[in-house]
């Protein structure tokens, strides 16, 4: 039996009011045992710890495999948590959806070596920085597709901030059974405090986001609000101009203004971006 196969489940079962009577919002906690590269490609054992929303009278359903943002110090990663994004997986869930939410090495619950460190402000390597993203996704991609409550085929990647940059690179290698991307405030480098609005190694940042619209053949909705105070305005569109003038079929969607630092819309005004996103979903042939 493969690690995949071993994934032990510890099943917490919840019911919020927005469900009916006759379905339950079930939250799983999954560990998944795997063994994931540096970027020297050096292998480590890692635990990842993985929760997954779905209604649980539903017996198969699309996925939507969620992924989280990166903390900024060693402190903050180490006292990370476990994922969840409960109020956002219900709204998916509600919407026919399974919804995967792995916690990615290096962070809390699943602990482990911080894979994604790669280079100074000034010199970031981000292909190998986002490829770290992607093979803790990959790892999580493949034990979904193997669940008798998926269904195999019809999978979506979505991320915040650092998960929305490595959805689109895992999206980039043809990932199989994914049939689109949400990036929700997809980058890398940024500092609100130390340089509001002007990230790390920007234009380097634009050449690898070109570079995953050159190999990116499914469709991927972007969406960034006016004062994210990470990116500003203006390196959220070039990055997508150069993903999308690659061939990638892709949208962008400029969302409003959201407290005082729109980078965490996704959570902090989910009804800014539903609209957009149910039309995303209605285009690829889902019916929420």
């Amino acid at each position: 039996m493969n690690a995949f196969a071993r994934a032990v489940a510890v099943a917490c079962v919840a019911m919020l009011a927005a469900f009916d009577a006759a379905a339950a919002l079930r939250e799983d906690i999954v560990r998944l045992p795997v063994k994931l590269p540096d970027a020297r490609g050096t292998g480590h054992d890692v635990t990842l710890i993985v929760t997954v929303w779905r209604d649980d009278a539903r017996p198969r359903s699309p996925f939507l495999i969620l992924n989280h943002g990166r903390s900024g110090s060693a402190q903050a990663r180490e006292r990370f948590g476990r994922a969840r994004f409960s109020q956002n997986a219900a709204w998916f869930v509600e919407r026919g959806f399974a919804v995967v939410v792995p916690t990615r090495a290096g962070y809390g619950v699943t602990g482990g070596p911080d894979l994604e460190a790669a280079g100074p402000c000034a010199a970031m390597d981000f292909p190998a920085r986002f490829a770290a993203g992607a093979v803790n996704i990959e790892a999580v991609l493949r034990w979904v597709r193997a669940q008798p409550w998926a269904e195999p085929d019809r999978g979506l990647l979505a991320g915040q901030s650092f998960g929305g940059a490595s959805s689109l690179a895992l999206a980039a290698r043809d990932a199989p059974g994914i049939v689109g991307v949400l990036n929700f405030a997809g980058g890398g480098g940024g500092d609100p405090a130390a340089h509001p609005g002007e990230p790390c190694s920007a234009e380097a940042l634009d050449r690898t986001m070109a570079g995953f619209g050159a190999t990116t053949r499914v469709p991927a909705l972007w969406l960034y609000s006016e004062n994210d105070r990470y990116w500003g305005p203006r390196w959220p569109r070039l990055w997508f101009e150069g993903y999308r003038d690659q061939g990638a079929p892709a949208r962008f969607v400029a969302l409003p203004a959201s407290g005082s630092d729109g980078h965490g819309i996704f959570t902090a005004m989910p009804s800014a971006w539903h609209p957009a996103v149910l039309g995303f979903l209605r285009h690829l042939g889902f019916a929420p």
